[in-house]
């Protein structure tokens, strides 16, 4: 059966394992790494977080892993539950449950994490972006506030409007997207270089924005042959401007090796993970 795996934030029960009885003698962050070693052999990791036990469990922590892929996360589960893996004791590793009916919405991942997924499917040479405008409204915005007959006194900011596409030679497929970006500026600030750093960092952020949207318009669909699928999903506007044969054309199948592999830099765009208190360990033995 194919799997879908689409550039979102992974919070389906599928895709999450809990492990518990984690020894207390490491550092929450040796057993971080420990943890993103061991599990990282399955397929794209998302997250690894790790937590003490509440005090009537004992010492100890317990962990909650994100995979990208529903498959990985389900053969990590088989291959790693009731193993030692890097501790003298078994641990045990489960899908997780949720203890409360909650409905998340699905958050953009942002491009750091885009890249990341791009990287480990498409490999780093599959794909690529092209910056299509990269225009400043800030001038447009001010001269827009001057024409204003009555209006408070706006704060001064940069704004940066970004049109890039996403690339895929190898599926004839390319993923439009738009950002906007603004820095505020603040008059203590206003030396030369301090607005040529805020100049560069709106304009940085901007382009990221454009990046994670046209990702998003995008679809990996996983087949069992080991092959994958792109599947372009554009939104309402491009729809109508494309016709249903241009659509099918963008659906291409290419044999993927996965041993390919990336990650991707850090960024400080938003992050989401489910709490702490929205999983359940299963009742010790």
């Amino acid at each position: 059966m194919a799997e879908l795996v689409p550039f979102t934030v992974p919070t389906e029960r599928d895709k999450t394992l809990l492990v518990w009885e984690l020894s207390s003698g490491p550092t929450a962050e040796a057993l971080h790494r420990s943890l993103f070693a061991v599990f990282s052999q399955f397929g794209l990791v998302y997250s690894v977080r790790v937590f003490p036990n509440a005090a009537v469990a004992g010492p100890g922590f317990y962990a909650v892993i994100k995979f990208y892929s529903a498959k990985d996360a389900h053969r990590a589960q088989m291959a790693c539950d009731q193993k030692q893996l890097f501790q003298k004791s078994p641990v045990k590793v489960c899908l997780g449950t949720r203890h409360k009916a909650v409905q998340h919405p699905s958050l953009p991942l942002n491009s750091s994490r885009c890249q990341e997924l791009a990287n480990y499917y498409f490999g780093f040479n599959g794909w690529s972006k092209r910056i299509i405008k990269l225009q400043d409204l800030s001038d447009l915005e001010e001269r827009e506030n001057e024409n204003a007959t009555i209006s408070p006194p706006q704060k001064r900011s940069l704004k940066f409007l970004c049109a890039l596409e996403v690339v895929l030679p190898s599926y004839e497929c390319r993923s439009p997207g738009v950002g906007v970006a603004e820095e505020p500026l603040d008059k203590l600030e206003e030396g030369p270089l301090s607005f040529l750093m805020k100049r560069k960092k709106t304009q940085k952020l901007a382009i990221q924005k454009a990046m994670s949207d046209a990702f998003q318009k995008l679809l990996i669909v996983v087949l069992e042959s080991g092959k994958i699928a792109v599947t372009y999903r554009p939104c309402e506007e491009i729809a109508d401007a494309r016709t249903e044969e241009e659509l099918q054309d963008l659906i291409q199948v290419s044999y993927f090796s996965w041993k390919q592999c990336g990650q991707g830099e850090e960024e400080y765009l938003s992050d989401f993970s489910f709490e702490e208190e929205e999983f359940r360990l299963p009742e010790l033995d």
